[in-house]
């Protein structure tokens, strides 16, 4: 599927759009549509009208919107309903965002769905002279987009104002263009999106080949010629005979971490929070830093090498990293930190990695309560196989090597995702200004629908 460029292009005027094709406008989007952020609420008033409410995870999480998700229920105003009922071809973008550069995310009305609004915190906007479609895809372009990363203001949550949409310089090819860069893209991105499908089905299956094996040392050891003998515990099974069954309480010592962060200061202290853990790991990438005169240090909230994180509660809950070298010195946040006596910190890290402490232990005591959640109490009373400890060294040696390989494996996967992703959004980019020619490009009649999420 070979595209060509343009015969001739001229200036746009824009340094976000560079150069377009010579037969295309550049206008700024108010003048080709209108742009409304709403200010329709989740309340249930009595006397308003019942409703349903787009929201900001259903644009967020869906490219579009259609009858198969399910929408909030609220009531509106005549007036409300009046101007924030969508239509095929709407296109709804977030207005605010954690980072100025993951704003403006867009999703576009597939059909019509009776009764439904644009909710609060999102931004709609109806088409005039554009096709909803080559609209959406144009909020997802680079260039673009990146008049809104550059408009956004806050500090810690950064805000879109409707002047910076409505003015928004926008390519306008003619319609029966922007019709054929919106099939050719529906098209072209639903291959790219099954081809990411794909890898990271493998990346899960790599995660549960990790899991296992982490799961079988740990309880059965490495040598399978030694003599076996029941552990008294349902999800522990069977254990080689010289090993004990000991609870986490009785190996080391757990303590809670600071809780709410002091004021965050660029260049202090890091302060891992939840989001900071996964799977054994701590991401640095987002870890935030706080000033270190305002940390109450007598609660002994500093980390040291080889303590173990423990997320205490929310979507993580019981997750766990334990903590490497060079974030000896960092504040533990909300979560639970344990300090292994008796045991090696690798080793029982390892454990709480594994599946017979994951769903055999922790899983049950986190979704006791309403919300997920986990304690000291809980924590200390997980059951663990322990061998001694020249035994631990050697699996904790071997699981390292096991589990490097397959990390190894996942990073190349990941590498291949992320090259899919660039060129998917390379691609929507270039078409939609007209950096590649996609008018003569055959779609095959089954294609012809956009894909949705």
């Amino acid at each position: 599927m070979k595209s060509v460029i343009y015969d001739a292009y001229k200036s746009s005027d824009s340094p976000w759009l560079g150069d377009v094709p010579a037969h295309w406008g550049v206008k700024k989007l108010k003048f080709v549509a209108v742009v409304q952020p709403s200010n329709v609420d989740k309340k249930t008033v009595e006397g308003e009208e019942p409703v349903l409410l787009c929201n900001y995870t259903d644009v967020y999480k869906n490219e579009y919107i259609d009858s198969r998700l399910e929408f909030m229920q609220a009531t509106a105003t005549e007036d409300e309903i009046k101007k924030f009922s969508v239509d095929v071809g709407d296109v709804i973008v977030t207005k605010d965002s954690e980072t100025p550069d993951d704003i403006a995310v867009p999703a576009c009305i597939a059909e019509k769905i009776e009764g439904l609004l644009c909710g609060y915190h999102l931004t709609q906007i109806k088409p005039i002279d554009l096709d909803g479609r080559f609209l959406f895809r144009l909020f997802q372009s680079k260039g673009f987009n990146a008049q809104f990363t550059v408009a956004a203001n806050g500090v810690t949550r950064f805000g879109l104002p409707q002047y910076a949409i409505a003015n928004a310089y926008s390519p306008i090819p003619p319609l029966s263009e922007q019709k054929s860069i919106a099939r050719f893209l529906d098209f072209k991105t639903a291959q790219i999106d099954a081809l990411i499908a794909k890898k990271q089905a493998l990346l899960t299956k790599l995660a549960e080949k990790r899991t296992a094996l982490i799961s079988h040392a740990v309880t059965k050891g490495l040598d399978p010629s030694v003599p076996m003998k029941d552990s008294g515990v349902e999800w522990l099974a069977k254990i080689p005979e010289h090993w004990a069954v000991k609870k986490f309480k009785y190996l080391g010592e757990t303590r809670y971490g600071l809780g709410e962060p002091p004021e965050k200061l660029e260049g202090g202290v890091p302060f891992i929070r939840a989001t900071d853990i996964y799977r054994g790991h701590i991401d640095g990438s987002k870890v935030q830093t706080v000033d270190p005169d305002l940390v109450p240090w007598s609660r002994n909230p500093e980390l040291k090498a080889k303590d173990i994180l423990v997320v205490r509660s929310g979507a993580y809950t019981g997750d766990s990293a334990i903590v490497p070298a060079e974030w000896a010195g960092s504040i533990a946040g909300y979560d639970m930190v344990f300090t292994a006596k008796e045991a090696l910190p690798e080793y029982m890290a390892l454990n709480l990695l594994s599946k017979h402490v994951l769903n055999g232990q922790i899983y049950l005591a986190k979704n006791r309560a309403a919300q997920p959640h986990l304690n000291a109490e809980e924590l200390g009373g997980v059951v663990i196989a322990i061998p001694g400890l020249d035994e631990q060294k050697q699996i904790v040696k071997f699981l390292n090597q096991g589990i490097s390989h397959i990390e190894a494996q996942r990073e190349k996967v990941r590498a291949v995702i992320d090259r899919l992703q660039e060129f998917r959004s390379a691609l929507i980019t270039n078409a939609v200004t007209g950096k590649i020619d996609v008018r003569n490009i055959i779609i095959p009649q089954r294609a012809q629908e956009p894909a949705h999420d």
